[in-house]
């Protein structure tokens, strides 16, 4: 038997003007003519995000929802050259710690996906070094939270660099100049274009990172299409981690656009994926990542409850 936990990313379809990502332009910062004014509308945007990060946490509690995804654009500019000495972590402290507060009361799975400007395994040391310094705001986020960072930032590989196999081999060289705790807080998914299952089990298994298994990811971009040969090496990833398994799912929104999510996920293609893993780990936490957030999530349960008679422990949690 295994318990499946659905999550889903970011923000809610159903919570009205709760977005967790509202967002100022340089340009418009800029255009403020007065930068302590400038910059103190920055910290209200960036509060009145975590308030609603907060609403989302409480929207989550009262359907059952176990795992989140926090957006990566809570503070906006936060890494802008122009803004190098701005403090944005102080004005933030008590809003963090309201989080915290509740995810002790109402214990939670959170985590991040960075955007994809985040590259490990890029030549460049400009661009390795805002990443890192992107990864370091992550993980004050999480610390502010009083979440403790382990295993909470998956990223995908990075660029092929028209050498995919030197691109993988760079991963492993800037992964020597980053530091530990960084590296603690991350873990790999297999992305749809590039770097394939077998490729991010490489690292993973080289370096000690655990991997997110992107099944929609890898009906698209394989080196070996039965993924089921990997999966317990796959899982075996985290067995180093306090967390339990994760995996992403979604389904393509289209045969011509496969690789663009769709905005449900289909039941019968996250079926065949639990039909082949169960009894295989005692808890695997499931990120849908669909246009619809939340709703997707509510779609999906009702489906697997009605269609394919899942015992529900609760609304978005199951056993197989």
């Amino acid at each position: 038997m295994t318990i499946v936990r659905l999550g889903y990313v970011a923000m809610s379809m159903n919570l009205k003007n709760a977005s967790p990502s509202q967002t100022m332009t340089f340009k418009q910062f800029s255009a403020i003519k007065d930068r302590e004014a400038a910059i103190g509308r920055l910290e209200r945007i960036a509060v009145s995000n975590l308030e609603n990060c907060l609403r989302l946490l409480k929207h989550n509690t009262a359907h059952d929802i176990h795992f989140f995804r926090f957006s990566s654009r809570l503070i906006p500019l936060a890494n802008h050259e122009e803004l190098s000495d701005w403090k944005f972590m102080r004005p933030l402290k008590e809003s963090l710690s309201q989080i915290g507060d509740f995810l002790e009361e109402h214990p939670m799975r959170v985590d991040f996906h960075p955007d994809h400007f985040v590259l490990l395994n890029t030549p460049k040391v400009d661009t390795l070094n805002m990443s890192i310094k992107t990864l370091a705001m992550h993980e004050a986020l999480l610390k502010g939270m009083r979440v403790d960072p382990a295993h909470r930032c998956v990223l995908h590989v990075g660029g092929g660099y028209d050498d995919k196999e030197k691109a993988l081999e760079q991963f492993i060289h800037n992964w020597g100049f980053t530091p530990a705790g960084i590296q603690q807080m991350i873990i790999l998914e297999n992305d749809d274009t590039t770097f394939t299952l077998d490729d991010t089990l490489y690292l993973c298994e080289k370096l000690g990172i655990p991997l997110v298994f992107d099944y929609h990811h890898h009906q698209a971009n394989f080196q070996n299409d039965n993924w089921i040969d990997q999966w317990e090496r796959a899982s075996a990833t985290w067995d180093h981690s306090k967390l339990p398994v994760k995996m992403h799912i979604s389904s393509p929104k289209s045969d011509k656009d496969f690789r663009a999510h769709a905005d449900y996920v289909d039941s019968n293609m996250f079926m065949e994926f639990l039909q082949n893993i169960k009894g295989s780990v005692p808890e695997i936490h499931c990120m849908i990542e669909a246009k619809m957030k939340d709703s997707a999530l509510f779609h999906l349960a009702e489906d697997l409850r009605t269609k394919h008679g899942l015992k529900f422990i609760d609304q978005s949690s199951f056993e197989i």
